[in-house]
């Protein structure tokens, strides 16, 4: 490249732009924790390469979210298809599941 070359774009401005937008999509939350908790924390970071407790935390948020959408999906099926006392093999069950979950997907839209 010669000496020449100007870049398309200021990255200075650019720079600002981002913290302009992000400062209006992320809200800042105040958390407090137990120091032997938050040690436990930070020990579970460096064993698992997180170089943030920020990240860290997020991602335990989204976790313990997709996990009660499972759970209150879980309760959708038993509350469509009720529990069986009859005797059902592996197969059918896993049929009913299929078909359960197809019926979830069109109630909620989920492709």
């Amino acid at each position: 490249m010669s000496e020449s070359f100007i870049y398309p774009f200021n990255t200075t401005k650019a720079f600002i732009y981002y913290l302009v937008i992000l400062s209006y999509t992320v809200e800042a939350i105040s958390l407090k924790l137990e120091d032997t908790f938050l040690n436990d924390i930070e020990e579970m970071m460096k064993r698992h390469r997180y170089t943030t407790k920020t990240e860290f935390i997020r991602e335990a948020i989204r976790d313990k979210m997709k996990q009660l959408e499972r759970e209150e999906a879980l309760l959708k099926i038993e509350e469509l298809y009720g529990t069986s006392k009859r005797k059902t093999s592996n197969k059918a069950l896993h049929k009913a599941g299929e078909k359960a979950f197809r019926e979830l997907e069109k109630e909620l839209n989920i492709k």
